[in-house]
């Protein structure tokens, strides 16, 4: 029974801390407001980053489109370009603090936006299907201890193909 009792009383304040924790993002999240959709991207505008060997999409960003607000989330502009030409854009945000991204709007034929239907905050996850995510993650947003000081850092990241401090000697 006592061991019953240290276990609840060990649980108790980190579960309490982490539903503070979460409520405070969700607050910070809420403060946002109606996000502005960028300019739609130009072919010039876009760097390119590298994500698997095993996929021969190409992923771009917009450098134009690229920023971090107050909330210290990044807002950008993925493009994805398939062998075949077809082009998805999707105008997103990645919040380091909690590794999770969301979807605005999606480009469309005509270069204009279409609101997301479903704009909810996704873990971001490594796996196969959405790998340029935890690219952008791990290798351009979010190095470990690495605090970015703002989207000139990132462009130029994006630019060497990784962030210097990620980068392999």
């Amino acid at each position: 029974m006592v061991g019953w009792l240290w276990l609840t009383m060990a649980v108790l304040p980190s579960a309490s801390w982490s539903a503070t924790a979460s409520r405070e993002v969700e607050e910070k999240r809420e403060m946002q407001g109606e996000v502005l959709l960028p300019a739609f991207p130009q072919p010039d505008k876009l760097i390119p980053f590298v994500v698997s060997a095993m996929t021969d999409n190409r992923f771009m960003i917009d450098s134009e489109s690229l920023s971090i607000g107050s909330d210290g989330i990044f807002r950008y502009t993925l493009v994805i370009v398939s062998p075949s030409g077809a082009q998805n854009v999707s105008y997103e945000a990645m919040d380091c603090s909690t590794a999770e991204r969301r979807i605005y709007a999606l480009g469309r034929a005509d270069k204009t936006w279409s609101r997301a239907r479903s704009d909810q905050w996704m873990k971001i996850v490594d796996n196969s299907l959405n790998r340029h995510h935890a690219e952008l993650y791990t290798d351009y947003f979010c190095p470990i201890g690495i605090s970015i000081r703002n989207a000139d850092e990132v462009r130029e990241a994006l630019r060497r193909g990784g962030h210097p401090s990620m980068m392999r000697r």
